[in-house]
């Protein structure tokens, strides 16, 4: 492994190994994001859901 930084070390690749690790990173955060987002959507789906159901058996009595 300490012969993998030292190859990039040499030929001055540390900038691109670093600049790949930040794109991951920043990937990964848009990916967890949006299922975060879609989670999120689908409860307020199922909120507006429930408040239909209740104002249907309200406005039959």
């Amino acid at each position: 492994m300490n012969e993998l930084f030292a190859v990039f070390a040499e030929r001055g690749d540390l900038a691109h190994v670093a600049l790949f690790l930040w794109a991951s990173g920043a990937s990964g955060l848009l990916v967890w994001t949006c299922k975060e987002l879609a989670a999120s959507n689908r409860r307020f789906n199922d909120f507006v859901s429930e408040i239909a159901r209740l104002t249907r058996v309200f406005d039959e009595e």
